[in-house]
């Protein structure tokens, strides 16, 4: 089990001694500081656990180290024990005010001051267990959080999340008079992949594909699956005539790419692109079926070809 790790703050050389060696003793690994400025370093660069802070130092007023080291993100968690040869009610209050979790004065009994070390010691314990758990805790809200808005076979967003950004997107497009693009994409044929290789490869296809396709797109543009061997794109800022060229883009990638699970069997897509400004599409439900539409051409004009709706 490893030492508790205490600060020890003390100018006075023969306190100091005396304290540390009675520390060491007590089963403790210490560092000495006699000045403020060398215990606030100290604390921000070392793992410690307790602080035993004199209130007189050569540089700084201990109440100030204590302060500092309270605001400080690094060192807010540690507790302090104040120690000072100055008792009146004043100064116990200034220390307490200034962040210290106890008040120590001199001459202490050794015995005493181990109990309060101790007492400090079980009470960051208890904290620190208790910013774990937090932290697990957000972890796992995060992770649940991911879960509910992510397409767990592609990593790409759900088709829930692509209809919040959407809603969202088209808002702000229709306030500000911004142009907005939406492809749809789909896999031609791709029931006779699944027949003649398997789900198992279908499913590693939809993988590649997704990576194509959020490779192929910038960091503005949201991708998502929309169900099945389908996937959506929204481009903002992007009229349907700029992103008919990133379509053929996409298409052209995919055509030419190795699926893994395909050996010498090449994958092609169509794609319909659909976008405002356009007087037929006044939400985003008609600019999704304008899309659609365009892709229903694609498919229906020999597939493997970008339309524009």
């Amino acid at each position: 089990m490893s030492k508790a790790r205490i600060l020890l703050v003390e100018d006075n050389k023969g306190q100091g001694k005396i304290i540390k060696e009675f520390l060491e003793k007590s089963g403790y690994a210490v560092t000495w500081a006699e000045e403020g400025m060398a215990a606030f370093k100290i604390a921000k660069t070392r793992q410690v656990d307790v602080i035993l802070l004199d209130l007189v130092l050569p540089d700084i007023d201990g109440n100030e180290v204590c302060r500092w080291l309270k605001l400080n993100q690094d060192t807010r968690g540690i507790p302090i024990i104040m120690l000072t040869a100055k008792s009146s009610t004043h100064d116990k209050v200034a220390g307490l005010e200034a962040g210290a979790d106890d008040y120590l004065p001199k001459p202490y009994n050794e015995v005493e001051l181990n109990a309060r070390i101790y007492a400090c010691l079980r009470t960051k314990t208890l904290q620190d267990e208790l910013r774990l758990k937090n932290r697990q805790l957000e972890d796992m809200l995060t992770q649940v959080e991911t879960l509910a808005i992510t397409d767990p076979l592609t990593g790409l967003f759900n088709r829930r999340r692509f209809a919040s950004i959407l809603s969202k997107e088209f808002k702000r497009a229709a306030r500000y008079e911004y142009p907005l693009s939406c492809m749809m994409i789909d896999i031609d044929h791709f029931k006779s992949v699944n027949d003649t290789y398997g789900h198992q490869a279908g499913d590693s296809v939809l993988r590649e594909l997704a990576q194509i396709i959020q490779a192929s797109i910038r960091e503005v543009d949201t991708a998502a699956r929309w169900g099945g061997e389908e996937f959506v794109v929204l481009s903002p800022s992007t009229t349907k005539e700029q992103a008919v060229p990133a379509a053929a883009r996409i298409l052209k990638t995919v055509s030419q790419h190795a699926f893994f699970d395909l050996r010498d069997k090449k994958v092609t897509v169509s794609i319909g692109v659909a976008g405002i400004p356009d007087e037929s599409i006044e939400n985003e439900e008609k600019l999704v079926h304008a899309a659609d539409l365009a892709l229903y051409q694609a498919k229906k004009k020999g597939r493997k070809r970008v339309e524009k709706g």
